[in-house]
């Protein structure tokens, strides 16, 4: 029987270990956490079990939900219970900036190590998640898609691409929700109520997001067809260039990129 252990259950652990609780029976599944509490406050509603972080490092699935600057002194403690397993496991990291190699390096040992970017959208199903492997067999690839086939789409990159695939889909929502309350503020200062404008921006973002996936066309395509000619949206789109809107969201994710490069290369 294959267990799955959880170390770390923030925002990110807890909404992946959610999705993992759909995919497997949740007795199966163990939850650590810095704090206690917290671990076994969400084992309480997922129906899993609660323990420590020794307890999850000998599952066979080892979901380390720890931020990158807390993942060396948590490997490290770890380090010797790894080595002693004569069972084989596969470590799952989804810290920002740190490489399969550094994974390895930090837990001590060429353990196979799938690096999955997912994003807090994947607590309602609707998550974009990139991932690569090293020393994982097709079989072991297959199974952590059907684990987390319910955290929402799951894409298989090479390692060089995860970095820039992480800030816009890992960093994006914050950009997204910025966005969404702008529009809403926008809409109050015309005259709606705060909760419909926040309705109404949220809702056309999703939709608009939906037709890009599902019509296959090009963004900019989708654009020129809301805008006819001499109307009101092209003249937000004209003051919207003018204030530089798309080279900003371009430099947002080259900031984030360069941060994420330099947590990886942190001691």
């Amino acid at each position: 029987m294959e267990t799955i252990g959880f170390i770390g259950c923030g925002n990110m652990g807890g909404a992946i270990a959610r999705a993992v609780c759909k995919a497997t029976a949740p007795q199966n599944v163990l939850l650590a956490n810095r704090t206690p509490e917290k671990a076994q406050a969400l084992a309480a509603e997922l129906g899993c079990k609660s323990g420590t972080n020794a307890e999850a490092a000998a599952c066979s699935w080892v979901f380390l939900a720890v931020k990158p600057q807390g993942m060396p002194a948590m490997l490290s403690a770890l380090m010797p219970q790894l080595a002693a397993r004569k069972d084989r496991f596969v470590l799952v990291t989804m810290a920002a900036g740190l490489s399969l190699a550094r994974i390895q390096a930090l837990s001590g040992g060429r353990y196979p190590v799938i690096r999955m970017m997912p994003n807090t959208p994947a607590s309602i199903g609707a998550g974009m998640i990139q991932f690569c492997a090293e020393g994982t067999t097709p079989e072991e690839t297959a199974a952590f898609c059907r684990l987390l086939a319910a955290a929402g789409r799951l894409d298989e990159i090479p390692e060089s691409l995860i970095d820039a695939a992480s800030c816009v889909s890992g960093c994006g929502p914050a950009w997204a929700y910025q966005f969404i309350e702008a529009l809403a503020d926008g809409g109050v200062a015309c005259g709606l109520p705060r909760a419909k404008a926040i309705e109404y921006a949220a809702q056309m973002l999703a939709g608009s997001a939906s037709l890009v996936l599902e019509s296959g066309q090009h963004p900019g395509a989708l654009k020129d067809a809301v805008c006819s000619p001499g109307g009101s949206t092209i003249q937000g789109v004209r003051l919207l260039e003018q204030r530089a809107f798309r080279g900003a969201v371009t430099d947002a994710v080259i900031a984030a990129y360069d941060k994420t490069k330099d947590m990886g290369q942190a001691k």
